[in-house]
């Protein structure tokens, strides 16, 4: 399952543009596993493969409000 969005919920930044930090790199059977820091400081994991790139995880920043909406 994707969470890929054209934006950041978090901060509304384009999730196809820079800056993004890559933090770590894996390979993988099928391609690899990037991990990112998004500018307003949510975390990514993003799976790229033959399909391309997808944000398949994400966390939400350090300083944003806990809800239990946004679960």
């Amino acid at each position: 399952m994707s969470t890929t969005g054209t934006r950041c919920p978090y901060c509304g930044w384009p999730d196809d543009a820079e800056p993004f930090r890559v933090v770590s790199r894996h390979a993988t059977a099928t391609g690899s596993t990037v991990w990112t820091r998004c500018g307003c400081g949510s975390l990514q994991v993003r799976a790229v493969d033959e399909r391309g790139v997808r944000i398949v995880s994400r966390s939400r920043p350090a300083d944003a409000p806990w809800s239990r909406a946004g679960r």
